[in-house]
């Protein structure tokens, strides 16, 4: 098959090298910093009839540019979709905004972050950049640690099984009944998100939840010790002012996949590629 691979970060070099060993022909625009990134020559590579264009994983981190790692220049969603026009792209995720914009050029837009195995697999990845970036930025053995994690969706659910064999004081989050069965079942600790108690009990705060959860208020009961991880997407689960007044132990780790194990998620994503066509 055809492909063009337009934008992405480490992982979309894995891929691509996946794709070509798979026999496939490969075409990549603003990819590399030392090819034509101009969005005028798109429309020359275009000249070429491909099968599917794949985009990078976000799609868009800011909602206004195309992801790139490798580029200097910056591309823009609404500078590049006319290009791409009548096409099927395969990347994700597509806000609703994003959807409306992909129609109006008559897009064929697959969300390949709606691939559940996908998003599942990611996971893992994840939960190992996450436990990384615990053991560096802390002064405590995990073993001794006191963990809370907040939401219990698929990222919390790894996370927790992979500490579980570090730490034995995880406590996990949640406000649906069959959560707190399911952590209770696991032998995690019950924590009830909408009820947050003893924050400064904790050495490490890991949050899932996209939507503010940390609030000022709930900072200030939080220990300048207490290292404060988020890993949910935009806005986030924490107050990111607060957390600059305060002066607290804080890292927002977005994207940690493509960071820690872009071979390995190469591979999740291409398995992906290949289920959708084949569907």
């Amino acid at each position: 098959m055809k492909f063009l691979i337009i934008g992405g970060d480490k992982r979309t070099l894995k891929l691509k090298s996946m794709l070509e060993e798979d026999r496939h022909k490969i075409e990549t625009f603003a990819l590399y910093d030392n090819q034509i990134n101009d969005i005028s020559f798109l429309e020359n590579i275009l000249n070429n009839k491909f099968d599917y264009v794949i985009g990078p994983v976000p799609f868009t981190k800011d909602g206004e540019n195309l992801s790139t790692e490798f580029i200097q220049n910056k591309i823009t969603i609404d500078t590049l979709l006319p290009y791409l026009k009548g096409q099927t792209l395969i990347a994700g995720p597509f806000s609703e905004a994003l959807k409306s914009k992909l129609e109006k050029y008559s897009i064929k837009a697959i969300d390949i972050m709606e691939s559940e195995e996908l998003v599942i697999y990611n996971t893992i990845a994840t939960a190992e950049g996450t436990i990384k970036i615990a053991i560096e930025n802390t002064q405590k053995n995990l073993h001794e640690s006191k963990i809370l994690i907040l939401g219990f969706g698929r990222v919390a659910k790894t996370l927790a099984l992979k500490l579980k064999g570090l730490c034995n004081q995880i406590t996990c989050s949640a406000r649906k009944l069959k959560d707190f069965a399911w952590i209770d079942t696991l032998g995690f600790s019950i924590s009830n998100i909408n009820n947050l108690n003893n924050l400064e009990d904790y050495d490490i705060i890991i949050n899932t939840v996209p939507q503010i959860i940390l609030t000022e208020e709930k900072l200030q009961n939080i220990t300048n010790d207490t290292l404060i991880i988020d890993l949910a997407s935009k806005p986030g689960g924490v107050d990111t002012e607060a957390v600059k007044k305060l002066n607290l132990k804080y890292i927002w780790a977005l994207a940690l996949p493509g960071k820690v194990a872009p071979i390995s998620s190469a591979k999740y994503i291409k398995d992906a590629i290949y289920n959708i066509i084949k569907t």
